[in-house]
């Protein structure tokens, strides 16, 4: 059921990013990774990871396509409807862990890394993106006492590199027990088979288009075993993730056509 709520801020991460939030009794309770369906009135309704859970919770947009684009665009007091917690959530198990996040993934990992720092665990986040525009939270992660780490296609932030070559890198220190990463497919499949090869356990966050959010209408079912994103997911293990024939190459769009 959804339920209608209204906007009681709005933070610019950066000109191309924002966070809006928001009060809502169960989506306070979600765990770290799990999502809500977003209905923006007039315009549709999305599956967004939570940036913040609690007595105040956040999800943070960048505009790219239609429903995204009026969510940036909200001021303090527009209307949103908000279904859920959803989904599978990070196993929190891990006390050394490796976040990677890219472009707008930076979000689905933040409550995350600030759960595992209020148990005193080491967090080191590697953070990637095209341009510096596209980062954000890195001083929220450094004040929660994470080790930061960023990457940017053209040098604009941090170090000019992809940030799969830095996961290599620590990695090969062999510091860590888990990866959890949240991005770009194509990042995310490169970071698994990072991970994989290092025998270091992975966790991948997967994104595909959602109607219900439930189970029911089966739009973000996987090849080749029929897993639902919004119900098997979308946290996915590295081993779950090898049977997985569409990882890293394909997803689908609104029709169902297969989309590179």
């Amino acid at each position: 059921m959804t339920f209608t709520t209204r906007v009681t801020r709005v933070v610019e991460e950066n000109p191309k990013v924002r966070t809006i939030h928001f009060r809502h009794e169960k989506a306070g309770e979600a765990r770290p990774g799990q999502f809500v369906m977003v209905w923006i009135p007039g315009v549709d309704e999305v599956p967004m990871s939570l940036s913040k859970a609690g007595r105040e919770c956040a999800v943070t947009v960048g505009a790219i396509g239609d429903a995204t684009s009026a969510m940036a665009g909200m001021k303090k007091g527009d209307v949103i409807g908000i279904r859920g917690p959803y989904g599978r959530p990070y196993s929190m198990t891990h006390r050394r862990i490796l976040f990677v996040g890219g472009g707008t993934g930076i979000a689905s990992i933040a409550t995350a890394v600030e759960a595992h720092r209020k148990k005193r665990r080491s967090c080191t986040v590697a953070l990637g993106a095209r341009t510096k525009e596209l980062i954000f939270f890195a001083n929220r992660f450094k004040r929660a006492g994470a080790k930061v780490r960023i990457t940017t296609d053209d040098g604009s932030m941090g170090e000019k590199r992809f940030v799969t070559d830095t996961v290599e890198e620590e990695l090969r220190r062999g510091a860590f027990d888990a990866v959890y990463t949240c991005g770009p497919e194509k990042m995310m499949a490169r970071v698994v088979d990072i991970a994989n090869a290092a025998r270091v356990e992975v966790e991948a966050s997967l994104e595909r288009h959602m109607r219900c959010g439930f189970g029911i209408c089966g739009a973000c079912t996987l090849d080749d075993g029929g897993e639902r994103v919004c119900q098997e997911g979308p946290m996915f293990t590295g081993k779950e993730l090898r049977k997985i024939t569409e990882f890293g190459k394909y997803h689908r769009d609104a029709s169902g056509r297969k989309v590179a």
